[in-house]
């Protein structure tokens, strides 16, 4: 009879075949066009004709950039004579739209501005001239060559493994009818058969501990272990191990340049919120074993010191360039912000947190909202902390900058504070910890041009990010009161969720730039956190009633990694630049190549995930 992990390597051998379609999806791309060869990936030909009688001067502006200031492009001479242009080629960006401003030169009189949105790879000519001999310009567009459908790979890819989900899906329902499992019993060995339909690729039968990822010991009793839990934080998981590849080098899988929301942008917030749920979930687990609060105090702290290390020796690779170079080692990171988040939390919970739920009054007036009002002293806690962080991001004078200052500095607010990227948090980060130890390339730099280092896992928002952990503890206390309760349960994460989408609408004004507070990753700002909580509590209540409430899904293939975390993240960090995780491409400034490998990369890791999984090896500190 088959064994489970041989089904796997199928499925794997079936993603890399699908891969190797979205390889070939992108094909169209390589055939030549005029002037293809100039451009590279996300860039289009432009070929602007002056058939004026003065220079032209041709600048630029994103969409993307939030009241900035147009860019030079170039300058085009003037025509050598009435209905004779002169012609200049310009490489422009075709991720967002982008609007093209044309001066007359040397007056800077506007002749006329041109709002395009450029498709890759393709071949444009922009004519400017006079309207049937008159003063008035005319400026047309027009589209030379075949542009490439960038988004093709990425269709394909999206279509291929929904289908395979769904084929994956029906081969479980198949397995799991009456008729196959006697026919399976019939055909081989009985027990074999039984293990093989109830392994954990079919139905979540299995039953493990309580506890989830940490260091805090499993409960002597064990109970059926939430797999929804471990199904988000694996689902976080791989989407962030995706992004980090690469994700294809589309635009949207990479952190947003500044206000604003990407897929990158989603992850790490989720995986910090699931972190709180697991910490209240195991602390409690811990102490109804009856072990001491300082014992399990003094096993965080070592465990966020261990995190805290490792961070730094993945996010400063010299470990196999020679010794670390601690002029320039940068300080703040991933892992780092996880275990200074974990330690807070931590030592917030264990103050708080009860030995016993069992025995409370329910003829008490804070009864019915027990799982908020029972930990109010934690909360109070959390309010200080975000009042420090209000108060210095809105308060703290920083040198040449304006109070409360939350922009990109570089070409934004039409270039007016150049060096302010950041405001407050960038000015702490600076002073703190020293230009040179926090993140020198930061994504400001893409569309507004900064220059200043900026880390985004920097100290004010390392405040923020304990809020979200915060929020995520307050989910798992709700598990906690309502313990197989599933309609409390999830209603209680739903009202969460609107509470907090309405705080976020009231922060931003519903708009991108415009809010007191705008969602900004890089800041890990107030409207950041509670936004991407409250989409954190509406995945949650979507997994907990597939995966624990009616048992549709297993949370395969998200809940082997997420049951290897930290391996997983520190493994593809690591090992990032080696095959089979990346080889040398045929052609680098194909999206479908890049997605091609970053896709089979992820999917590595998971199954080596779902193979540990299969071993019983985890990785725990």
């Amino acid at each position: 009879m088959a064994q489970p992990e041989k089904h796997y390597k199928v499925f794997f051998l079936a993603v890399i075949a699908l891969l190797v379609a979205i390889c070939v999806a992108e094909i169209p791309s390589c055939h030549p066009h005029h002037k293809a060869a100039v451009v590279k990936m996300d860039e289009a030909s432009l070929t602007v004709n002056n058939e004026l009688d003065a220079e032209m001067v041709v600048s630029w502006l994103s969409d993307h950039c939030y009241q900035c200031v147009y860019q030079p492009l170039g300058v085009v001479p003037a025509g050598p004579g009435p209905g004779l242009p002169s012609s200049v080629d310009f490489t422009v960006g075709t991720q967002h739209g982008i609007t093209l401003q044309l001066n007359s030169s040397p007056v800077s009189l506007e002749l006329c501005t041109v709002h395009y949105h450029f498709w890759e790879h393709g071949n444009y000519s922009l004519w400017v001239k006079n309207l049937n001999d008159s003063s008035v310009v005319n400026c047309s567009m027009i589209t030379d060559a075949e542009t490439v459908n960038s988004y093709l790979p990425i269709m394909v890819a999206f279509l291929l493994f929904t289908g395979l989900a769904i084929l994956s899906a029906i081969g479980a329902t198949v397995m799991g009818l009456d008729a196959v499992k006697n026919l399976m019993f019939r055909l081989g060995n009985s027990m074999e058969t039984e293990r093989l339909i109830n392994s954990d690729l079919g139905f979540p039968c299995r039953t493990v501990e309580t506890a989830t990822d940490t260091i805090l010991p499993t409960p002597a009793t064990p109970s059926r272990r939430l797999r929804s839990l471990d199904t988000f934080r694996g689902l976080s998981l791989v989407i962030m191990v995706f992004v980090n590849y690469g994700g294809g080098r589309y635009w949207f899988f990479r952190h947003e340049s500044w206000n604003g929301l990407t897929v990158a942008d989603l992850v790490f917030p989720w995986f910090v919120f699931i972190m709180g749920t697991s910490i209240s979930l195991s602390v409690s687990s811990a102490l109804r074993c009856g072990l001491s609060r300082f014992s399990l105090f003094t096993k965080a702290v070592w465990r966020s010191v261990q995190l805290f290390l490792i961070g730094l020796l993945i996010i400063n690779p010299n470990y196999c360039q020679g010794p670390l170079s601690w002029d320039s080692l940068r300080i703040p990171g991933v892992l780092q912000r996880l275990a200074f988040s974990y330690l807070v939390v931590v030592s917030l919970d264990l103050c708080v947190a009860w030995n016993s739920l069992d025995n409370l009054p329910v003829d008490a007036w804070w009864y019915s909202a027990r799982e908020f009002l029972l930990y109010w002293p934690a909360w109070l806690c959390v309010v200080v902390l975000e009042t420090v962080w209000l108060c210095l991001t809105f308060l703290l004078p920083v040198p040449d900058c304006p109070s409360g200052y939350l922009g990109p500095g570089g070409i934004g607010d039409m270039g007016q504070y150049p060096n302010c990227t950041g405001g407050a948090a960038g000015y702490v980060d600076r002073w703190l910890l020293g230009v040179n130890h926090i993140y020198q390339t930061p994504s400001s730099r893409v569309i507004y041009k900064s220059h200043l280092p900026f880390d985004p896992e920097g100290v004010l928002g390392s405040i923020n990010s304990v809020l979200m952990a915060f929020l995520g503890l307050q989910a798992g206390k709700i598990l906690l009161h309502y313990k197989d309760q599933h309609s409390s349960i999830m209603a209680r994460f739903l009202i969460w969720s609107l509470v907090l989408g309405i705080i976020s609408a009231v922060l931003t004004k519903c708009s991108l730039n415009e809010g007191f507070i705008p969602i900004n990753k890089n800041l890990w700002s107030l409207s950041y956190v509670t936004t991407l909580a409250c989409f954190a509590l509406l995945l949650l209540v979507l997994i907990y009633y597939t995966v624990d409430v009616k048992r549709w899904w297993s949370g395969a293939p998200f809940y082997y990694p997420g049951m290897n975390s930290i391996l997983v993240y520190v493994g593809h960090e690591v090992l990032e630049e080696y095959f089979p995780f990346r080889w040398r491409m045929a052609d680098s400034q194909s999206h479908a190549e890049h997605l091609t490998q970053n896709l089979l990369a992820t999917s590595c890791w998971v199954l080596i995930s779902f193979l540990l999984y299969r071993k019983n090896i985890f990785w725990k500190i």
